[in-house]
């Protein structure tokens, strides 16, 4: 629970055997998360039964690709903060309350994994990568005249529940990109949101798509090509959300003078 409201995490799974029931466990052993949802995506042999070891719940999509295993996550959590993440060992799961902070305030909380500092040695974070999500973020802002962002393909993410039913009901990329469009959902939905660094890990395993640079490059024009035709159906002016507004103050050097925010 965080403030009153469930968590789930949702954990797409395709190649991450190895790896994914530690990451579950962790989940749970931050004494946050209610609820850990794993959407098995065709999974490679024994990762059911990986996942039947611990307290997660497990349900299948036959539909390959990372949008409609992420949709059906979306879609099946119970909570009221969903959590996306993945069960690879990248992210730490003690992150989780980095996101949880800004969930006050805004309808999403997006994980960056472009600050030099929180990239661990051995992380699929060369400077290939790094770059690219960062100018392809920048696309993103600058097109949308949105809030800072530097990192497109983070799947590291919070959605308040009323935002989680929205990008479900409106995504329409089954692939691998699909990240992508959730941003861009979010970002022209006019909910508050907010951009956060998280702690980025060496992968177990191997990747099947950003291991590669040939399908990270490959990737990365796909979220380009989808960025584009998306401005290009978005009203010329995407909605912001309202300035905050309540009656929080400071104490100024008199206990007694109140100095409004």
């Amino acid at each position: 629970m965080w403030g009153g409201k469930r968590v789930s995490v949702v954990l797409m799974t395709y190649a991450e055997r190895q790896s994914i029931r530690a990451v579950i466990e962790r989940f749970f052993d931050t004494g946050i998360v209610d609820e850990v949802l794993v959407v098995n995506n065709n999974a490679e042999p024994g990762t059911a039964e990986e996942v039947e070891r611990t307290r997660a719940r497990q349900v299948f999509e036959p539909r390959q690709g990372y949008g409609h295993a992420t949709r059906r996550g979306l879609v099946e959590s119970s909570g009221d903060l969903v959590v996306l993440a993945e069960p690879d060992g990248t992210f730490l799961a003690e992150d989780i309350s980095k996101l949880l902070v800004y969930s006050d305030e805004c309808e999403a909380v997006l994980g960056t994994r472009t600050t030099r500092e929180l990239i661990w040695q051995g992380a699929n974070m060369k400077w290939f990568l790094r770059w690219g999500n960062w100018g392809v973020a920048k696309l993103v802002e600058v097109l949308f005249n949105t809030s800072h962002l530097s990192d497109v393909g983070c799947t590291y993410r919070l959605l308040r529940r009323e935002l989680a039913e929205y990008v479900a009901a409106n995504m329409t990329v089954g692939a691998s990109h699909a990240g992508a469009e959730i941003l861009l959902l979010t970002v022209t939905s006019g909910r508050r949101f907010v951009e956060v660094p998280v702690n980025y890990l060496p992968r177990v395993g191997d990747s099947s798509v950003t291991g590669k640079p040939l399908e990270a490059l490959r990737l990365g024009l796909r979220m380009i090509a989808l960025i584009l035709r998306f401005r290009g159906r978005t009203p010329t002016r995407v909605p912001r959300p309202d300035a905050l507004v309540g009656d929080r103050s400071v104490r100024s050097e008199d206990e007694h003078e109140r100095i409004p925010l």
